[in-house]
């Protein structure tokens, strides 16, 4: 009798083992591709006001640079994996919210404007380079700010969970011991800062705020000051590891440069009536090369 309790007992906790792994298994997102497989339906994290490579248009809907090369990734999908009804679902995030997005599996890919750090590279993975930027300094034209070394009092604006945000917090207690520096949830409010007078500078990629500035009426009363403060090559983000759902977007972009195709789809979001950005050699170089370089600092003895 002791002995049937004995494995009675021994049985139960094997069992109750199991279980408890079943449901940490079931906490832990899957891989991508079995679950677009099971659900036919892939989710696309994009932002809300990152133009022109990803931001809700006047319809509400996900569109930019970004959004169209995911898109494309979702047409190779339908066939790949012979899903014809496969949907795309797009959640609006953060900056500060993009990376624990992808982590949780709440999104599969994140389609925006996001460089490819080495610290981003321990929590995430990326595609191959899809955009070459690099940070600079808005600020209005009378300000008498040409460079980081001219910002000597104020408040600068910058843009949770940006690099833009770490390359100036990094940079708080050497170069900019006489500014406040203050975070805000968006690059639109950081903007409105600068605009209502709140802050004299607004650090972020270049072709992000030529982007911003598209949408202004009075775009001539600011300008970029200095020189670059970084390289920043933008990737398609995936959760790490997620090897297969990465090797076919790498693979849509390979497709997309070979083909020549990238041009036309650059020439529709970056040279429009509002916003003219010619294509840099960097980005010319990512498309003929394509490689995943991590973005840097410019500004000796900090990162990204």
């Amino acid at each position: 009798m002791l002995y049937i309790l004995s494995r009675l007992s021994s049985g139960l906790a094997i069992a109750g083992l199991l279980v408890a792994s079943s449901v940490a298994h079931a906490q832990t997102p899957a891989d991508s591709l079995a679950r677009i497989r099971q659900t036919q339906t892939i989710t696309i994290a994009n932002r809300e006001a990152s133009r022109p490579f990803s931001f809700v248009d006047e319809k509400g809907q996900a569109s930019g640079y970004s959004v169209e090369l995911c898109q494309r990734v979702v047409e190779r999908l339908r066939k790949d994996l012979k899903l014809p009804n496969l949907k795309a679902q797009y959640i609006t995030v953060s900056g500060a919210e993009r990376i624990p997005k992808i982590k949780s599996g709440e999104a599969d890919m994140e389609c925006g404007s996001t460089t490819n750090t080495k610290a981003r590279q321990e929590q995430v993975s990326f595609s191959y380079t899809i955009f070459v930027a690099g940070m600079k300094i808005l600020t209005r034209k009378n300000s008498g700010i040409t460079d980081l070394r001219t910002i000597t009092n104020g408040s600068i604006a910058l843009s949770k969970g940006t690099t833009s945000e770490k390359l100036f917090n990094q940079l708080r207690d050497q170069e900019l011991r006489t500014t406040e520096l203050k975070s805000y949830p968006s690059n639109t409010e950081a903007l409105k800062a600068l605009q209502a007078g709140k802050a004299v500078a607004f650090p972020q990629d270049d072709v992000l705020l030529s982007g911003l500035l598209s949408t202004l009426p009075d775009r001539d009363q600011y300008a970029l000051a200095g020189d670059y403060l970084s390289i920043e090559p933008y990737a398609i983000m995936v959760r790490k590891d997620d090897n297969e759902l990465r090797s076919a977007i790498d693979k849509t972009l390979v497709e997309l440069y070979a083909s020549g195709e990238i041009n036309r789809i650059y020439d529709k979001w970056f040279n429009t009536s509002s916003l003219q950005v010619p294509m840099s050699r960097l980005t010319r170089e990512a498309f003929t090369r394509p490689a995943k370089d991590s973005g840097f600092a410019k500004v000796l003895g900090y990162t990204l």
